[in-house]
């Protein structure tokens, strides 16, 4: 299969399918989710059952995707399956899993992909024990793969998305967050697992330093634009197509780049209704919400920013020889901004 990549500023017109992208990696994802169910097994039951309900929950698993693409990219002429880059990408998908069963224990959520979350069905006791087993057991994988560079770059990666949580936690209900402060927030909370992804491609096929520091940028532009695109749909995509309800991060309270720059630009009359939404974490006055985000132009300027990233992830690429895995991750991240899911 050859792949033409999609400039972003063709995006509209040459719509990506990440179906395509996918298939590049067929072979390795169907290895990477018999290792998933393998490790997940527990003689607790509960364990396996809360476990494989949100893990096959759906969802695309781009983080493992992207890894693995990363990898074939850095080295196009091994083709074959290789059992470290599949266990790594399994690690990368229970480090995300466990982050989505403790968000939706903080955030309260009752949906998530179209289907009552975790918390929702078994309760928030077992979510966060569950989480806490997906996250110890990533380390227990971790330990298999054998390398103290791997250990250094998923210890962080961890850390940093706790402290991009509690951060998150801080900015609650205020709406007093800058720009800077949120940006420092969805790159600690959610790219940076984008960022160790692509880079442990470029780590365990062994690349110079400085393949893996374009991999690891790449990453982090990715996972950033597509935090900006969530922002944007929570207000104005379908809820059936998100599988979650509109509305959902003003109703918790989640000050985001849209709310964020129309607070900035609006009136005063306009920031006293946005304010009170944010401050009070309801979706009661959405209607009125969205019509100042749209009148100040703040959503157009979130889109712009998600485009700026999406162009710096295609951009950092050029280190990377020519092949149909490169093509696959500059089609990505113009997939990241040209979505409605």
């Amino acid at each position: 299969m050859t792949l033409k990549t999609t400039p972003i500023s063709d995006s509209q017109s040459q719509a990506v399918d990440v179906k395509e992208i996918i298939a590049l990696v067929q072979g390795d994802m169907a290895s990477v989710n018999e290792t998933i169910m393998r490790q997940l097994n527990s003689e607790v039951a509960l364990i396996n059952q809360l476990g494989a309900y949100i893990i096959q929950a759906g969802g695309k698993r781009l983080r493992p995707v992207a890894l693995l693409l990363a990898a074939k990219a850095s080295n196009p002429e091994l083709t074959e399956i290789n059992p470290q880059q599949t266990l790594l990408a399994a690690i990368v998908e229970f480090i995300h899993t466990a982050t989505l069963l403790h968000d939706d224990v903080v955030d309260e959520s009752e949906l998530r992909r179209g289907r009552e979350t975790a918390n929702e069905l078994f309760g928030n006791a077992a979510s966060v024990l569950v989480g806490d087993y997906l996250y110890s057991r990533a380390f227990q994988m971790m330990v298999e793969v054998g390398s103290m560079r791997v250990m250094e770059i998923l210890s962080r990666t961890t850390n940093q998305i706790a402290e991009g949580e509690v951060m998150q936690l801080i900015n609650c209900g205020s709406a007093d967050t800058t720009e800077a402060q949120y940006m420092d927030t969805i790159q600690s909370k959610t790219a940076i697992l984008f960022e160790a992804a692509t880079q442990l491609g470029a780590v365990i096929t062994k690349q110079s330093r400085s393949v893996e520091d374009a991999l690891a940028a790449y990453g982090l532009h990715l996972g950033t634009a597509f935090q900006l695109m969530d922002d944007i749909m929570d207000y104005t995509a379908d809820a059936e197509a998100m599988g979650k309800n509109v509305g959902d991060d003003l109703a918790e309270g989640k000050p985001t780049l849209p709310l964020i720059n129309a607070i900035e630009r609006s009136s005063a009359a306009d920031r006293a209704v946005l304010i009170d939404a944010i401050t009070n974490a309801n979706r009661e006055n959405l209607a009125a919400v969205l019509r100042i985000i749209e009148s100040t132009g703040s959503l157009a300027y979130t889109a712009r920013k998600a485009h700026e990233q999406a162009q710096l992830a295609q951009q950092a690429l050029d280190v990377l020889p020519d092949s149909d895995y490169k093509t696959a991750l500059s089609q990505l991240a113009a997939f990241s901004v040209d979505r409605a899911f």
